[in-house]
C-alpha cells in the first residue's frame, strides 16, 4: 500500500472540516493573485533600485530594501499560521492582502530610503500572511490526489514572475516612475480580495471565539528572536566583520531570545510554535529539509547572474533568462510528481528528486571555463526539475499527515524554516565566494563589488568562477544536508490522514 492511501481512523476529519468547494474557480483564480503579489515583489522592486536610490538616496542602506522586507515576512510566518488555525483562513488572508495594499501604497509615496524601507517592513507583515495563507487554503481546497494541480498552478505564478517582473519593473522604471512599481499592486490585490470575499466559504467553528486565547508573548518573541537573528545575517560581513562586537553581540542576543522563546512557547496554552512541530518525526524531517532546500537556493538565485555576467560575458537580460530556466522545469516537475509519489511514497519521490540535485550541483564546478550559456542553463533546467520533485512531495505530504486545524502551524513551519535557511545561505555563500576572491585576488574586494565594475580581466573571471564554483559545492553540502534528514529523520511512509473528497 503507497502512502496516499495510509489512514488514521482516529483522526478522519468530516466533510464539512474544509472550505466549500462549490465556488473553487474564483478561489484559486484568488489564491494566484496574491500569490503574485508576493511572487512580483522581489524581481519588480530590484530592477528599479537604480531609479530609486537616484531619487531618495541612501545607496549606503538600499539593501534593507529586500532586508527588511524578507525579515517581516520570516517572523510572521508562524504567527499568521496559528491564526489561520485560530481564526480560518479567509479572515487572515484578507487582513494580509489589506495590509500588504497599505504598505504598496505607503512605499510609493515615500519621501527618503529611510521610510521607504520602514513601508516596505509593512509590506513585509502582509507578505507573510500571503505566502502562508495561500499554501494553506491550497491543500484545503483540494483532496490528496489532486494537490498537485493547485500547487503546480502556485508555482508556474513564481515561474512567471521571475521572467515578467523584471522586464516590467524595467519598464515602468524607465519609461514611467518607480512609484508604480508598488502601486500596480492595487488593482491585483483589490480584484483578489473581492474573489475571496465573494467565493470562499469555511466552515464554522465549533469553538465560541471568546474562549480562544492568543499567545502575545510568544508571537512576540518569535518576532524579537527573528529580527535579531536575521540582521546579524544580513548585516555580518557588509556592515561589519563577522568575527567583530556587533555581530557576535547579535548573533548571542538571538540565542538568548531563541531560549527565551522555547521558555514562553512551553508555558503557553495555545503557543504560536507548538512543540509537536517539532515532536513529529515527519514534520521535523520535512521542516529540516526544506530549511536546506532555502540554504542550496541561495546559490543560483543570488550566484548565478553575476557568474553569467563576469565570466560569460552576458548581458543583465541573457543572464537572467539562463537563471529562469529552472523555474521552467520546475513547476511541470512539480504537477506530474503525484504520478511518483502514488506509486513509491512521499519519502522516497522526495529522495529522488534531492539526490538528483545533489547531482547537479556538483557538477557545476565542473563545467568549462569560460564555456557556453547553455551548459548552465542546461544544468539550472535539470536542477528545477529535481527540485520540482523534491519540494512538492514534502509539502502535499507532510500537509495531508495533520487535521485542518493544525494544517495553517504545520505549512508555516516548513515555510518559517525555508524563510530561514534563505537568510542563513545568503550569509553564508556571501561569505565563501568573498573569502575565495580575497585569496585569489589578493584585495578585499567582494563579489558585490566585481560586478558593479564589470570588470572582465581574465583574472577576474577566474576569480568568480572559482568562487561560485565553491558556492556550488556549498550548495552541494545543503541538499546532502536535505538527504541525511530525510533518511534518518522521515518514517518510511507518511502517516497520512483519511479524508474526504
Amino acid at each position: 500500500m503507497t502512502e496516499p492511501s495510509t489512514t488514521r481512523a482516529d483522526a478522519d476529519p468530516t466533510p464539512a472540516s474544509t472550505p466549500s468547494t462549490a465556488r473553487r474557480g474564483p478561489v484559486v483564480a484568488a489564491l494566484m493573485l496574491a500569490m503574485g503579489l508576493a511572487a512580483l515583489d522581489g524581481t519588480i522592486v530590484s530592477t528599479a533600485v537604480p531609479q530609486i536610490v537616484g531619487d531618495l538616496g541612501g545607496l549606503s542602506v538600499f539593501s534593507w530594501l529586500f532586508s527588511g522586507y524578507l525579515l517581516a515576512v520570516t517572523v510572521t510566518l508562524p504567527v499568521y499560521g496559528k491564526l489561520s488555525d485560530t481564526f480560518g483562513r479567509k479572515p487572515v488572508l484578507i487582513a494580509g492582502t489589506v495590509l500588504f495594499l497599505v504598505g504598496s501604497v505607503l512605499c510609493s509615496a515615500a519621501w527618503n530610503m529611510a521610510s521607504l524601507i520602514a513601508f516596505r517592513v509593512v509590506q513585509g507583515l502582509g507578505g507573510g500572511a500571503l505566502q502562508g495563507t495561500v499554501q494553506t487554503l491550497a491543500a484545503d481546497l483540494y483532496p490528496l490526489k489532486e494537490r498537485p494541480r493547485i500547487q503546480a498552478k502556485l508555482s508556474s505564478v513564481w515561474a512567471t514572475s521571475s521572467i515578467a517582473g523584471p522586464a516590467l519593473g524595467g519598464l515602468l522604471a524607465g519609461y514611467a516612475d518607480w512609484r508604480w512599481i508598488f502601486l500596480i499592486n492595487l488593482p491585483v490585490g483589490l480584484l483578489a480580495l473581492w474573489l475571496l470575499a465573494r467565493h470562499l466559504r469555511e466552515p464554522a467553528r465549533t469553538e465560541p471565539r471568546s474562549r480562544v486565547r492568543i499567545d502575545w508573548a510568544g508571537a512576540l518573541a518569535i518576532f524579537a528572536t527573528g529580527a535579531v537573528l536575521v540582521t546579524a545575517l544580513v548585516q555580518g560581513g557588509v556592515a561589519w566583520p563577522w568575527l567583530s562586537a556587533p555581530s557576535l553581540g547579535l548573533l548571542g542576543a538571538a540565542a538568548a531570545l531563541a531560549a527565551l522563546t522555547v521558555a514562553i512557547e512551553r508555558r503557553a496554552a495555545e503557543p504560536i510554535i507548538p512543540g509537536w512541530v517539532w515532536r513529529r518525526r515527519t514534520i521535523a524531517a520535512v521542516n529540516l529539509s526544506l530549511g536546506a532546500l532555502g540554504l542550496l537556493m541561495v546559490a543560483p538565485t543570488v550566484f548565478l547572474p553575476t557568474y553569467a555576467q563576469s565570466v560569460l560575458g552576458l548581458g543583465p537580460i541573457a543572464a537572467g533568462f539562463v537563471l529562469s530556466s529552472w523555474t521552467l522545469s520546475w513547476p511541470i516537475t512539480a504537477a506530474l510528481s503525484n504520478r511518483v509519489y502514488t506509486r513509491i511514497g512521499f519519502r522516497l519521490t522526495a529522495i529522488l528528486g534531492i539526490s538528483l540535485a545533489l547531482l547537479l550541483l556538483l557538477a557545476f564546478p565542473f563545467l568549462p571555463f569560460p564555456g557556453e550559456p547553455w551548459q548552465p542553463a542546461l544544468l539550472m533546467l535539470l536542477l528545477g526539475g529535481s527540485l520540482g520533485l523534491f519540494q512538492l512531495p514534502l509539502i502535499v505530504g507532510v500537509q495531508s499527515t495533520v487535521p485542518y486545524e493544525e494544517r495553517g502551524t504545520t505549512t508555516a513551519s516548513v515555510l518559517f524554516c525555508r524563510q530561514v535557511g534563505q537568510s542563513v545561505g545568503a550569509a553564508l555563500f556571501g561569505a565563501i565566494a568573498n573569502g575565495v576572491l580575497a585569496s585569489r585576488l589578493g584585495t578585499d574586494t567582494d563579489l558585490d563589488q566585481l560586478a558593479r565594475s564589470l570588470a572582465a580581466t581574465d583574472e577576474t573571471r577566474r576569480a568568480v568562477d572559482a568562487a561560485v564554483d565553491w558556492v556550488y559545492l556549498g550548495a552541494a553540502g545543503a541538499a546532502a544536508l536535505a538527504l541525511l534528514a530525510l533518511l534518518t529523520l522521515a518514517p518510511r511512509r507518511f502517516p497520512v490522514l483519511k479524508e474526504e473528497d
